[in-house]
């Protein structure tokens, strides 16, 4: 989790939402990601996205068997449906996602009963370390838009 919370740092030092993402297998870091969507202009490029397909090609598999995804963030429902179909074996997040969080916070995909895989999941590592780290970044989105706004006024 200490590496996924540096490549979160990295998302936030591009002004993403900072998330990061590794994939373990047999004890070695075998992907890594961060989210990317607005450098890359892709709504995909969350940081789960990118990890997956960095180890995928390492492993040279689609299919992630015995891989554990770590995340700062629980993944959304995107990123959930991405654990099932590579077979995650096991997932860890930080923090919970209240809103859109499709690993067990607002609804599970990862266990839902009518798939063919589910992905053993556990939260909480490092929680209060990656919570802080979004909500700073929220809080500082928040009041560069109100600074935008108020220059725009002021020119009027």
């Amino acid at each position: 989790m200490r590496r996924a919370i540096e490549l979160a740092s990295i998302a936030d030092s591009h002004n993403e939402i900072p998330v990061g993402a590794v994939v373990v297998y047999a004890g070695e870091i075998v992907g890594e990601g961060f989210n990317q969507s607005i450098m890359n202009n892709d709504p995909s490029a969350h940081a789960e996205m990118m990890a997956i397909r960095d180890a995928g090609k390492n492993l040279h598999n689609y299919r992630l068997l015995d891989c554990t995804l770590y995340v700062t963030l629980e993944p959304c429902p995107m990123c959930a449906g991405l654990l099932v179909h590579s077979r995650i074996n096991r997932l860890v997040f930080a923090s919970e996602d209240l809103k859109t969080g499709a690993a067990g916070s607002a609804f599970s995909l990862v266990n839902h009963e009518k798939h063919n895989h589910q992905v053993n999941t556990e939260s909480g590592l490092l929680a209060d370390e990656c919570s802080v780290m979004l909500s700073a970044f929220f809080k500082r989105r928040r009041a560069e838009k109100k600074a935008e706004k108020q220059a725009r006024k002021s020119q009027l």
